[in-house]
C-alpha cells in the first residue's frame, strides 16, 4: 500500500504540490494518507482528499486531532474515515 504523509500545512501550495503523486499513487491499489501531523487543513486538500477516498481502490486516512475536528465541524467525518458511524434514522448514530 503507498503511503503519502501530508505536511503539517495543508493549504492551496501544498496541495498542488502533492496532487500529482496522489494521482500516481491511487493507481497501485489502497492509498494510506499519514496526516498525524497536520495541524492546518484548507478546502482545496479537503477536496482532494474525499477524491482520494471515492477513487479506484479509495484511501484510508490516518489523521491528526486537528483534521478530524474540522472534518467534524464540516460534515465530512464518513467521507473521510473508516472509522465513523454512519448516521441511522432520526440522526442517531448506528
Amino acid at each position: 500500500m503507498p503511503t503519502i504523509s501530508l505536511p503539517p500545512r495543508c493549504d492551496r501550495a501544498a496541495a498542488e504540490a502533492l496532487l500529482p503523486e496522489m494521482i500516481a499513487a491511487l493507481g497501485t491499489g489502497t492509498l494510506a494518507i499519514d496526516a498525524r501531523g497536520c495541524t492546518q487543513i484548507g478546502q482545496v486538500m479537503l477536496q482532494i482528499l474525499v477524491a482520494a477516498r471515492r477513487t479506484g481502490e479509495g484511501a484510508v486516512i490516518n489523521a491528526s486531532p486537528v483534521l478530524r475536528e474540522t472534518a467534524r465541524r464540516l460534515g465530512l467525518e464518513a467521507e473521510l474515515f473508516d472509522d465513523t458511524p454512519v448516521m441511522g434514522k432520526g440522526g442517531a448514530r448506528a
